[in-house]
């Protein structure tokens, strides 16, 4: 089965989405200025894991009606 590249579903979502992974990724002390292919797998995975589980927790926290939907606010 041929791979599908990640889609943006929301196209004004795309440049959020890139600030948080820039914002996660320093807040784990990696760094996303060079050349992304020298990064190891795993520190790459590791940081679209962590933005998954706060844009999880902002869903969530919005469906209880908690607010702090802003997964950066998390």
């Amino acid at each position: 089965m041929p791979r599908r590249p990640n889609r943006i579903v929301v196209r004004e979502a795309a440049q959020a989405l890139e600030n948080f992974k820039y914002e996660i990724a320093n807040e784990l002390g990696i760094d996303y200025s060079g050349d992304l292919g020298a990064l190891p797998s795993r520190q790459n995975g590791y940081v679209g894991g962590i933005m998954v589980k706060r844009m999880i927790q902002a869903a969530e926290n919005q469906m209880a009606g908690k607010g702090a939907t802003n997964p950066t606010q998390l």
